[in-house]
């Protein structure tokens, strides 16, 4: 349930009857149950809360359902949904019981038992033939799957359909090729299909999430949750960098463009669109972890391209005031951790709103903050709390903009030669800045090879070798010990570089480059850049 896929979670709610709130017994509930647990209650479902860890020393099960009962409070829930069952158990050793102390005997029983007792039977209509698209596939042998609920009448292989969007425009028309069903783990055909039922439908080419799949009588379409907004935005473009090619073997703008628009289609919560810069594409998302994600999974696909810094994507009121994301943070500590923690994210403009114990030494900080605050901020709560901070997002509001906040501070090392990079010169060059890149690897102009101690940018020659002569000294010829290079993971790399810098992706490595690899052209769009400034 983490905030940046909850295109999915909005849509899969449309198809269930009952839900199961899974809670922590020491941790109690996090953001993204209250991220879930509130859409949930939006449908009018009423959950089961389900206590799991009760067997963890730290324990604290009877204080977590006064919270689990707060948090439904907070989200308005009505009397019949805060009268909700409560089951108390440890998965790991597989028990379910009404009171955390057992009895252990019963297995995972009384859990069925109490799902088939609360949960309502399948909300059916009367009428023809209607479906909510709610989950896309693509199948190599039968095409696009579209998977939903059936809210009224029935269907079978080869009836007539017609697909309509959530305004009511006609799609497409077609039939039905297959029925599809989940029997277990396992997918099988079926021969008629009713209301109530969740089942799969191959055969129309352009219906999508969110379009109503119906008889041909049907001119109204189903209602479509709707879904919260993009909140940050990066630019993919192919890699026209001097290594481009050399390491996977997907580097065309289309091919790039397809897999994007692809992408887009069977996921509502990413916004896909053509932007103004040559061969390249714009990819707005709910957070810096989704795009993330979509940029491994295409690496590991094979494709190559450079990706630009995230961008939030801001907005006017009506007033004309400027709006941006805010989150709620919610992030679990030791005690002496949390000075730091308040000074770093209070740098990045965000207010802190609760601070309380929770137990064994730990406390829970609350804040709001800008989204364009928290980028990057992941890895630096990890580095501040020694690896046992836990941080936890979720989307709170559009507010006005916290004004500019402090970027990354120092400057980097820019290569000016093309080659294989030399022990030597990186040995000559520690003095100044740590190097992001190992001796022997192909540079090119352009490429980050490290962090300049001050704040300006500055070019180096990490090919330059150690000049031979035929005079003998004493000083034998040790070898060169280098300091262990900067390491920049994929997440690290988005968040440390500036406007005018690109992350290079393929399937081998992570780079990071100028925008523009030659200095002329640098010096030429700084400049131009400083005008728009005065102007």
């Amino acid at each position: 349930g983490h905030a940046d896929f909850g295109g999915e979670v909005e849509r899969i709610l449309g198809m269930v009857d009952g839900a199961l709130v899974l809670v922590d017994a020491a941790e109690g509930p996090l953001p993204q149950t209250k991220f879930v647990v509130s859409k949930a209650l939006k449908m009018g479902l009423k959950p089961i809360v389900v206590i799991n860890k009760v067997d963890r020393a730290d324990a604290r099960p009877e204080e977590v359902v006064n919270e689990v009962f707060d948090l439904f409070a907070a989200l308005d829930a009505s009397n019949q949904q805060l009268d909700f069952p409560i089951l108390f158990g440890s998965a790991k050793e597989g028990w379910m019981a009404a009171s955390p102390e057992g009895p252990k005997d019963a297995g995972m029983q009384p859990l069925f038992a109490l799902v088939l007792e609360h949960v309502a039977p399948p909300k059916v209509e009367e009428g023809p033939f209607r479906l909510l698209g709610t989950i896309l596939e693509a199948n190599p042998y039968l095409g696009r799957i579209v998977t939903g609920r059936i809210t009224s009448g029935s269907i079978a292989p080869n009836q007539a359909v017609k697909a309509l969007d959530h305004d009511g425009n006609l799609v497409e028309q077609g039939r039905v090729s297959k029925v599809l069903a989940f029997r277990g783990l396992e997918r099988v055909g079926l021969e008629e299909a009713t209301a109530g039922d969740i089942v799969s439908l191959a055969g129309l080419p352009d219906a999508t999430v969110a379009h109503t799949i119906c008889a041909p009588e049907v001119m109204e379409p189903l209602p479509a949750q709707p879904i919260d907004p993009p909140t940050l935005s990066m630019t993919f473009r192919v890699n026209d960098s001097p290594l481009a090619g050399t390491e996977g073997t997907k580097v065309t703008g289309r091919m790039i463009r397809d897999r994007l628009l692809r992408e887009g289609e069977g996921n509502v919560a990413l916004r896909v669109t053509e932007s103004d810069e040559r061969d390249s594409m714009e990819v707005a998302g709910r957070g810096e972890l989704q795009l993330g994600i979509l940029i491994e999974t295409m690496r590991r696909e094979g494709f190559e391209l450079s990706v630009s810094r995230p961008r939030v994507l801001l907005r006017r009121d009506s007033s004309g005031v400027l709006l941006e994301p805010i989150e709620e943070v919610v992030i679990d500590l030791d005690e002496e951790h949390a000075g730091i923690v308040v000074q770093k994210l209070s740098e990045r403009k965000a207010e802190l709103v609760e601070m309380r114990p929770s137990g064994g030494g730990r406390q829970r900080l609350v804040f709001y903050a800008p989204t364009r605050g928290l980028i990057g901020y992941q890895g630096e709560l990890l580095t501040d709390t020694r690896g046992t901070g836990i941080m936890n997002r979720l989307f709170h509001e559009y507010a006005p903009h916290k004004g500019p906040i402090q970027g990354r501070r120092n400057g980097v090392l820019i290569s000016t030669e093309a080659g294989d990079a030399v022990a030597y010169a990186l040995w000559n060059l520690e003095d100044r800045g740590p190097m992001m890149i190992d001796p022997g690897t192909r540079v090119y102009r352009g490429m980050i090879v490290g962090e300049h101690t001050r704040d300006n940018d500055l070019e180096v020659n990490v090919l330059k070798g150690k000049k031979l002569t035929n005079i003998r000294t004493t000083s034998k010829d040790e070898a060169v010990r280098l300091t262990p290079p900067l390491r920049m993971v994929l997440e690290r790399a988005l968040a440390y570089i500036q406007d005018d810098e690109l992350v290079e992706v393929t399937p081998k490595s992570i780079r990071l480059r100028k925008r523009h690899l030659d200095s002329n052209e640098r010096k030429r769009a700084e400049r131009q850049r400083l005008a728009e400034d005065v102007a």
